[in-house]
């Protein structure tokens, strides 16, 4: 398959592409600043321009989007329309541009997160955006078919405690391979509408 992988040079992006990649799967990985191609998600414009460079396309994953990360009290209504923008406007925006370029039996894997049924302190407007992008993937399937739609949400992956473990105390980090599973049941499996959780 020709697969669209956004995100693909992240930590868990970079687990994804190798998985699809060792599986015989052609990716095309899709960047900020730098992949195969660049493209900021989050303009539509640059969504339009990243299917024209992108031709013919089989799936498309999604294995980024970004969060504010703030206690409520503190979070103002930009940081709000920021994390909605970068986690879930921009996730639609690929579905919703995305269907005219992907095979009519083709999927989209979407990315949510822990934090829709986990909530932490400073995690409101990232619950909120997971939240919406599973609504959307539930909503979604039932006008996509034959395409598929499905979204892959992960815990706080081990390679990434450094980084974000203060935020996730006593939940158990999984790897980003293991997370990576999750996108090859969804891009080469039968089922839509589904959330997958690797908690």
């Amino acid at each position: 398959m020709r697969i669209l992988l956004v995100g693909a040079a992240g930590t868990l992006g970079s687990a994804v592409h190798t998985a699809l990649t060792e599986r015989g799967h052609e990716v095309i990985g899709v960047g900020r600043t730098r992949g195969d191609l660049i493209a900021d998600v989050t303009d539509p414009q640059s969504v339009a321009r990243l299917y024209e460079q992108a031709g013919p396309l089989d799936a498309v994953a999604v294995a980024a989007g970004d969060a504010v990360f703030k206690p409520l009290a503190e979070l103002t209504a930009d940081d709000f329309a920021a994390t909605l923008r970068g986690k879930t406007l921009s996730q639609l925006e690929l579905v919703r541009q995305g269907t005219r370029h992907v095979a009519a039996t083709g999927s989209f894997s979407l990315i949510s997160g822990i934090l829709t049924d986990e909530p932490i302190v400073a995690g409101a407007a990232a619950s909120a955006a997971n939240g919406a992008v599973e609504a959307f993937v539930r909503a979604a399937a039932i006008e996509l078919a034959p395409q598929r739609i499905n979204a892959v949400s992960p815990t706080v992956v081990e390679e990434s405690l450094p980084a974000y473990g203060p935020f996730f105390a006593g939940m158990e980090a999984v790897p980003a391979a293991r997370v990576a599973t999750a996108y090859i049941r969804s891009i080469e499996g039968a089922q839509t509408g589904q959330i997958y959780r690797v908690h």
